[in-house]
């Protein structure tokens, strides 16, 4: 995977070390989860079992902050246990336009149907697929684009299982208008266009927000959004 565009760190719009639990004490989780902080990072777990309550063990813990468009945002990623699999939504509110907090949408408990299918609009990127056999044996990030269940992009996954990662990965995902590009430790990993017909109109800001499917367990830290800044393209 070759990129086509480049792009550069403009001004910070939010930085979030999260070290401790002051920093999510206004995030929003949706479903059960666990949290807690070790090595100044924050380390994230489902609270209920997958094999006792399924697909309801999973869950979604999103950032307060609504974003604009035109953005780059990064993270330092510890995967820990799995097998699991771990996602970042983007670009995330009503399909009306709504805040996705608002009272007007219909509530959510971490199950995917809701978020792919629902009353809202988002991007999302699944970056470590090691939930089931046939993920593990080929493993691929994949880029999604609803309302819908529309697979816009695939790149492969360069990240080992959890026993022989040697973390932190560094994470960086720009939303510039219609593109969308994806790289970790710097190795371009997916880049997608969206012409904004095949899928519906091209989604601007929103909220992000992170997921995770039970039994996975990782780890978080240096969360940060700058204004993306396109120096050039080939």
């Amino acid at each position: 995977m070759v990129h086509s565009h480049f792009f550069e760190r403009g001004n910070s719009l939010y930085h979030n070390a999260l070290t401790s639990a002051a920093d999510i004490a206004d995030w929003e989780l949706e479903g059960k989860a666990r949290t807690s902080f070790e090595e100044s990072r924050l380390i994230l777990e489902n609270e209920l079992s997958p094999s006792l309550h399924g697909d309801n063990a999973h869950w979604v813990l999103w950032c307060p902050v609504e974003f604009p468009d035109k953005v780059m945002i990064e993270w330092e990623f510890f995967p820990i246990r799995e097998p699991g699999l771990c996602m970042i939504f983007f670009s995330a509110k009503g399909r009306n336009g709504e805040d996705l907090f608002s009272s007007s949408l219909s509530e959510r408990n971490g199950r995917y149907p809701q978020y792919h299918s629902g009353d809202i609009n988002a991007l999302h990127l699944s970056y470590f697929r090691h939930k089931h056999a046939d993920e593990r044996a080929f493993r691929t990030c994949n880029l999604r684009k609803s309302h819908g269940f529309h697979l816009a992009a695939m790149g492969a996954d360069p990240l080992p299982p959890a026993d022989d990662a040697i973390p932190p990965y560094h994470m960086r995902l720009v939303k510039y208008e219609g593109i969308v590009q994806f790289t970790i430790n710097d190795l371009p990993v997916l880049e997608w266009e969206d012409d904004g017909k095949s899928y519906g109109e091209i989604l601007s800001g929103g909220k992000i927000g992170f997921r995770q499917m039970a039994p996975m367990k990782a780890a978080y830290s240096n969360f940060r959004v700058h204004e993306a800044v396109l120096v050039n393209s080939r």
